[in-house]
């Protein structure tokens, strides 16, 4: 993969997002990275202003790191569709979709997909006969939020309410989800290619934003500890969910397996984390594929995928 073929890359990280922090550390994580495979590459971090910040900014092509609303929901991606700039991951309509967890699980079941259970909250909501109708064992998620922001399990109406409330304060748009008792996993996806599995064990009650960028105490499984019929049975369903919501280049998908081995959606990420914790960089490893090496082939594919 020749970096100088790609021109001068810009990689956007920060944001305004709740992720910001996170996002700055993928981004400089992915920087390093390119700089080490001898790219010509720089870090615009997007704040505030950020169409006149990329105006401002002489690049060919973009690597896009940020987390969350204002970069992972396709807003940047449609300022680069304006410029005529190419950049990895998926499009404006898929970046929508997925960063929106209830209509990426209406557009899944619709499929045929299997997905969880879930309503939306209001207000007004039933609370007990919503938490009855989830078997009184749920989690309620801001469903536009990533890294596990907001996220609480719940048990019963009265806690089933005071979640609502406090995921209320990420996201005026919030949803309780039947709970799926059984392992986790996550499975990217990269230039068409399905990475291997990974099992994700954790001391928490569910592998929550501490669990994802803080603890030491995280056990990733890879290999995943399922069968070789079972990882193929997942990879497969992963790849149509990916095609469902129209993804491109890139993207992670989170999946839980019931104790009667049946796999569960629960949802895309299409600008996964790059940190030193995070899933991707671990999975692209274990398929022979190191740090430069996987931006450097993102950044490929977002090339030739974007050329006229």
């Amino acid at each position: 993969m020749n970096s100088a073929a790609l021109g001068k890359i810009a990689v956007l990280m920060g944001g305004d997002s709740s992720e910001r922090t996170v996002s700055l550390r993928s981004g400089e994580a992915v920087l390093q990275a390119l700089l080490a495979a001898g790219a010509d590459a720089f870090a615009i971090d997007v704040q505030g202003h950020a169409v006149n910040q990329l105006l401002d900014a002489e690049f060919d092509i973009a690597f896009i790191a940020m987390h969350g609303r204002g970069g992972e929901d396709g807003t940047i991606q449609g300022v680069l569709e304006w410029l005529n700039k190419p950049y990895t991951g998926s499009g404006v309509m898929a970046s929508a979709l997925a960063m929106d967890k209830w209509r990426t699980k209406l557009l899944w079941s619709a499929a045929g997909l299997p997905t969880p259970k879930a309503y939306i909250l209001s207000g007004n909501s039933d609370w007990q006969q919503i938490i009855n109708s989830l078997n009184n064992n749920a989690i309620v998620k801001p469903a536009r939020e990533g890294s596990s922001i907001g996220m609480r399990r719940v048990h019963h109406s009265t806690e089933l309410q005071e979640s609502y409330q406090y995921a209320s304060q990420y996201d005026a748009m919030v949803l309780a989800e039947e709970w799926v008792t059984g392992a986790e996993f996550t499975v990217a996806v990269v230039d068409g290619e399905v990475l291997p599995a990974i099992q994700l064990k954790t001391s928490h009650e569910f592998y929550d934003y501490e669990a994802k960028y803080q603890s030491d105490d995280t056990q990733y499984l890879l290999p995943c500890g399922l069968s070789v019929e079972k990882e193929d049975e997942l990879k497969e369903l992963v790849l149509k969910a990916f095609e469902i919501l129209g993804c491109e280049g890139w993207a992670r998908m989170d999946v839980m397996q019931d104790e009667a081995g049946a796999f569960w959606l629960l949802e895309a990420n299409t600008i996964p984390g790059m940190t030193d914790h995070s899933l991707v960089p671990m999975a692209a490893k274990a398929a022979g594929m190191d740090m430069s090496a996987l931006v450097l082939r993102l950044l490929n594919e977002a090339s030739n995928r974007n050329r006229v």
